[in-house]
């Protein structure tokens, strides 16, 4: 019989390549592997209020959760007088929100109400300090008007600027009223009283102890003073401080001299106003 055929011949391998640059490898830290740990259910001690397993006294944090087995405390709600300007340091609800509110709402009230009741109070203390810390400046009169006067001895002599030469009146109760062109703030007024700041001179001629003023504002009011003069020669200044002033009267009460129901004399006004 014929031979059989030999069998065909493996194919030849290809010839290996040769191996290619390879990068560094990065190290890799290993992760964690999570193992869970078995809690027995014979452990007796505090549940821990996330999940409820018991855990051994003295530990802060749940051995199978996790969670603190000891929370900080909720603080209290503040009462609500500690929650009112400047009190204030947090507000939490139930804190007493409607009494603060009515709390300061009544003050505010008050507060308002003592602005309205105190305003002519507050703008009177503003006005007088003002004239103190202001400068003040002599104002004349437009016009001055007596009910008596002496011959050679008229009304307009008591605002003419000299001290030697005087207004003249028949005896007490006489007046004399002042006018001025605007109304102005009447700061001072500065009488000089008798007939001359001679004392020769003052000594011989009859005067006035005391002067009713009553000043006269813009809107029709008055203002009554009463200026209790001394006897000696010389200027005498009176403070006043009333606003607004249109027209001054000046009546002469209670003489003194050598006739008491004679002659009165008085030799200069001045006024003065704010600047």
């Amino acid at each position: 019989p014929p031979a059989p055929p030999a069998p065909p011949a493996p194919p030849t391998p290809p010839a290996a390549a040769s191996p290619a640059p390879v990068l560094p490898a990065v190290p890799v830290a290993p992760r964690p592997v999570v193992r869970p740990l078995a809690a027995g259910d014979d452990v007796a001690g505090v549940p821990c209020p996330a999940c409820g397993t018991a855990n051994p006294p003295g530990r802060r944090f749940c051995r199978r959760c996790a969670s603190p087995l000891a929370p900080s405390p909720t603080a209290a709600p503040l009462p609500w007088w500690r929650t009112v300007w400047p009190l204030r340091r947090r507000a939490r609800a139930g804190s007493g929100r409607m009494t603060r509110f009515l709390v300061v709402l009544a003050v505010v009230l008050a507060l308002c109400a003592a602005g309205f009741l105190l305003l002519p109070a507050g703008r009177h203390l503003v006005e007088d300090t003002l004239d103190k810390l202001g400068k003040a400046k002599a104002v004349t009169p437009t016009r001055a008007e007596a009910s008596a006067e002496l011959p050679g001895h008229p009304v307009t002599q008591s605002t003419d600027g000299l001290s030697n030469r005087y207004w003249g009146v028949p005896g007490p109760g006489a007046s004399v009223t002042y006018t001025f062109g605007t109304p102005f703030r009447l700061v001072d007024v500065i009488v000089t009283n008798g007939a001359s700041t001679a004392p020769e001179e003052y000594a011989k001629q009859g005067r006035a102890l005391r002067i009713d003023l009553e000043v006269t504002d813009r809107d029709g009011a008055t203002v009554h003073e009463e200026l209790a003069l001394s006897d000696k020669p010389g200027p005498q200044t009176f403070p006043l401080g009333i606003s607004h002033a249109t027209t001054v009267r000046l009546t002469l009460r209670e003489p003194a001299g050598p006739d008491p129901q004679g002659p009165l004399a008085l030799a200069e006004v001045e006024f003065f106003q704010r600047d």
